[in-house]
Protein backbone atom coordinates (compact mmCIF):
# COMPACT_ATOMS: atom_id res chain seq x y z
CA UNK A 1 0.00 0.00 0.00
CA UNK A 2 1.33 3.47 -0.62
CA UNK A 3 2.23 6.04 1.74
CA UNK A 4 -1.01 8.03 0.41
CA UNK A 5 -3.18 5.24 0.39
CA UNK A 6 -1.64 4.39 4.07
CA UNK A 7 -2.51 8.15 4.99
CA UNK A 8 -6.20 7.50 3.58
CA UNK A 9 -6.69 4.80 5.41
CA UNK A 10 -5.92 6.49 8.97
CA UNK A 11 -8.03 9.21 8.75
CA UNK A 12 -10.82 7.47 7.06
CA UNK A 13 -10.61 5.32 9.90
CA UNK A 14 -10.73 8.01 12.77
CA UNK A 15 -13.62 9.94 10.56
CA UNK A 16 -15.90 6.81 11.00
CA UNK A 17 -14.70 4.97 14.27
CA UNK A 18 -14.62 8.17 16.20
CA UNK A 19 -17.90 9.78 17.32
CA UNK A 20 -18.55 13.25 16.81
CA UNK A 21 -15.58 13.23 14.06
CA UNK A 22 -16.96 14.43 10.98
CA UNK A 23 -13.68 14.69 9.00
CA UNK A 24 -9.87 14.80 9.24
CA UNK A 25 -6.98 15.88 7.38
CA UNK A 26 -3.39 15.75 6.66
CA UNK A 27 -1.24 19.33 5.64
CA UNK A 28 2.59 19.54 5.20
CA UNK A 29 3.83 22.45 7.00
CA UNK A 30 4.13 24.79 3.98
CA UNK A 31 -0.06 24.54 3.41
CA UNK A 32 -0.01 21.48 1.21
CA UNK A 33 -2.82 18.97 1.50
CA UNK A 34 -2.16 15.20 1.36
CA UNK A 35 -4.32 13.64 3.10
CA UNK A 36 -8.16 14.39 3.32
CA UNK A 37 -11.89 13.07 4.18
CA UNK A 38 -13.41 16.18 4.01
CA UNK A 39 -17.03 16.94 2.53
CA UNK A 40 -17.22 18.15 -0.88
CA UNK A 41 -18.49 21.10 0.50
CA UNK A 42 -15.55 21.97 2.18
CA UNK A 43 -12.64 23.68 -0.44
CA UNK A 44 -9.20 21.21 0.27
CA UNK A 45 -6.94 24.44 -0.41
CA UNK A 46 -8.64 26.92 1.80
CA UNK A 47 -8.03 24.39 4.86
CA UNK A 48 -4.82 23.64 3.96
CA UNK A 49 -3.25 27.47 3.72
CA UNK A 50 -5.61 28.00 7.30
CA UNK A 51 -4.27 25.09 8.72
CA UNK A 52 -0.67 26.40 8.21
CA UNK A 53 -0.85 29.73 9.21
CA UNK A 54 -2.78 28.54 12.23
CA UNK A 55 0.29 26.10 12.50
CA UNK A 56 2.40 29.05 12.35
CA UNK A 57 0.87 31.28 14.99
CA UNK A 58 0.36 28.34 17.21
CA UNK A 59 4.26 27.21 17.08
CA UNK A 60 5.22 31.46 18.15
CA UNK A 61 3.08 31.23 20.21
CA UNK A 62 4.57 28.26 22.20
CA UNK A 63 7.48 29.19 22.26
CA UNK A 64 7.01 32.80 22.71
CA UNK A 65 5.45 31.99 26.05
CA UNK A 66 7.41 29.49 26.99
CA UNK A 67 5.42 26.86 26.43
CA UNK A 68 7.18 24.46 24.50
CA UNK A 69 6.97 22.91 21.04
CA UNK A 70 3.72 23.31 19.90
CA UNK A 71 1.66 20.02 20.17
CA UNK A 72 -2.06 20.61 19.86
CA UNK A 73 -4.40 23.42 18.85
CA UNK A 74 -7.99 23.46 19.82
CA UNK A 75 -10.59 25.89 17.95
CA UNK A 76 -14.19 25.79 19.29
CA UNK A 77 -17.53 27.27 16.82
CA UNK A 78 -20.87 27.49 17.46
CA UNK A 79 -21.18 24.93 14.91
CA UNK A 80 -18.09 22.21 16.87
CA UNK A 81 -14.61 22.39 17.31
CA UNK A 82 -11.26 22.23 14.78
CA UNK A 83 -8.49 20.59 16.28
CA UNK A 84 -4.96 20.50 14.73
CA UNK A 85 -1.75 18.43 16.48
CA UNK A 86 1.25 17.31 14.82
CA UNK A 87 1.94 13.72 12.97
CA UNK A 88 5.69 14.07 12.34
CA UNK A 89 8.05 17.00 12.13
CA UNK A 90 6.52 18.02 8.41
CA UNK A 91 2.74 17.60 9.13
CA UNK A 92 -0.34 18.46 11.04
CA UNK A 93 -3.89 16.12 11.65
CA UNK A 94 -6.42 18.53 11.38
CA UNK A 95 -9.81 16.79 12.73
CA UNK A 96 -14.09 18.76 12.40
CA UNK A 97 -16.12 17.79 15.25
CA UNK A 98 -19.56 17.88 15.99
CA UNK A 99 -19.92 20.64 18.69
CA UNK A 100 -20.86 17.47 21.05
CA UNK A 101 -17.64 15.65 21.26
CA UNK A 102 -16.54 14.34 23.93
CA UNK A 103 -12.61 15.66 24.51
CA UNK A 104 -10.93 12.82 26.29
CA UNK A 105 -12.25 10.39 23.71
CA UNK A 106 -11.26 12.48 20.92
CA UNK A 107 -7.61 13.47 22.30
CA UNK A 108 -7.08 9.93 22.81
CA UNK A 109 -8.42 9.07 19.10
CA UNK A 110 -6.67 11.83 17.58
CA UNK A 111 -3.47 11.26 19.54
CA UNK A 112 -3.39 7.40 18.75
CA UNK A 113 -4.20 8.60 14.38
CA UNK A 114 -1.49 11.12 14.96
CA UNK A 115 1.06 8.65 15.82
CA UNK A 116 -0.02 6.42 13.15
CA UNK A 117 0.59 9.00 10.37
CA UNK A 118 3.93 9.83 11.92
CA UNK A 119 5.32 6.38 11.21
CA UNK A 120 3.21 5.90 7.84
CA UNK A 121 5.24 9.70 7.26
CA UNK A 122 8.55 8.23 8.06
Amino acid sequence: MSRAENMNRAIRALSTTTPDVEAAAVVDNDGLMMASSLPQDIDEESVAAMSAALLGISERISMELGRGDFQLNLVRGAKGLTLMTRCGPDAVLVVLTTPKAKLGLLFLDVKRTASELANVLG
